[in-house]
């Protein structure tokens, strides 16, 4: 015997109230049908995402582009430059770079690219990598690594893209 609410209901009583017979069978396609709809879509999506990434390939960029970097990135994978993969894993080390970090976002003097310059530091000798807009930007970034007083030396391989 169930109890629903205040009223005492059998299997029976409820059978009878709901006569609509299920059958397991009859579920099935909907669930077959749902996993194919799925299927379909994440098919569809998957093969939609890659064609548009085609359109940012470097052989799309011009070649003049400031997008394209194809030699730097060659350059970089070559295991002769540090790379933020290089970052040690000591605690001294993330410190000085997060302070830098730090000091660096706080001027708002800076431009962008300054803001994402790389900084790796190693045994607390930090190197300096990436775009600046010119030289002033170059020499201030390497001010402010200098002012951590647990930098060792600073490596200086920022690019100024105007002099």
């Amino acid at each position: 015997m169930q109890i629903i609410g205040k009223e005492n209901n059998t299997d029976e009583s409820v059978t009878k109230a709901f006569p609509i017979n299920f059958n397991r069978k009859e579920c099935m396609l909907p669930k077959r049908l749902g996993i194919f709809t799925l299927t379909l879509l994440a098919g569809l999506m998957l093969s939609t995402g890659s064609v548009r990434a085609e359109h940012a390939t470097p052989t799309a960029l011009a070649a003049n582009s400031e997008l394209e970097n194809t030699e730097r990135n060659v350059r970089d994978s070559g295991g002769a430059t540090l790379t933020p993969e290089d970052q040690k894993e000591t605690g001294d080390d993330r410190k000085i770079t997060a302070a830098i970090r730090q000091s660096i976002v706080k001027d708002k003097s800076l431009s962008l690219d300054a803001h994402n310059a790389k900084i790796i530091t190693r045994n607390g000798i930090v190197t300096l990598r990436g775009p600046v807009e010119n030289s002033a930007e170059k020499i201030k970034l390497q001010s402010i690594a200098e002012k951590n007083l647990e930098v060792k030396q600073v490596d200086n391989q920022l690019e100024p893209k105007t002099p």
